[in-house]
């Protein structure tokens, strides 16, 4: 089973080390014997799981897609009718091209609260080197 360190499982979580530590010594994650302290990757992906049901999303609808991030607008390139918004939510950043029409029509500028929503028929796993 893999494990993680705690500066790793901080940045896969995309939470601080400390944060982590406070979550092993109060038994919200547990720790493998390893020395330094390991977080096994279920308990890891449990927490995961947890943390993205947390995150309050804004709006108000029902969707069939399943993939939600919600995060905070951090750049806004328009021009002419298209327009580039990057969205971070969490460790992750999600670039959307739209009309610059809807980006008025949303108001979306730096620091407003948004949420990408992606639905896909083709998504593409990869894993590290050398893992198998």
């Amino acid at each position: 089973m893999p494990s993680y360190k705690i500066a790793e499982s901080a940045r896969l979580l995309g939470v601080s080390d400390d944060t982590v530590r406070r979550w092993v010594e109060q038994g919200v994650l547990p720790t493998t014997n390893a020395t330094p302290a390991e977080v096994p990757g279920e308990a890891l992906a449990e927490r995961a799981v947890e943390l993205a049901r947390a995150a309050s999303d804004p709006t108000d609808v029902l969707s069939s897609a399943r993939n939600r991030f919600v995060g905070l607008v951090t750049r806004v390139q328009a021009d002419g009718i298209m327009a580039q918004v990057d969205i971070q939510a969490g460790p992750h950043r999600v670039v959307s091209l739209l009309s610059a029409e809807a980006v008025r029509d949303l108001g979306l500028e730096v620091g407003s609260l948004a949420v990408a929503v992606v639905k896909a028929t083709n998504v593409i796993v990869e894993t590290p080197k050398g893992t198998l």
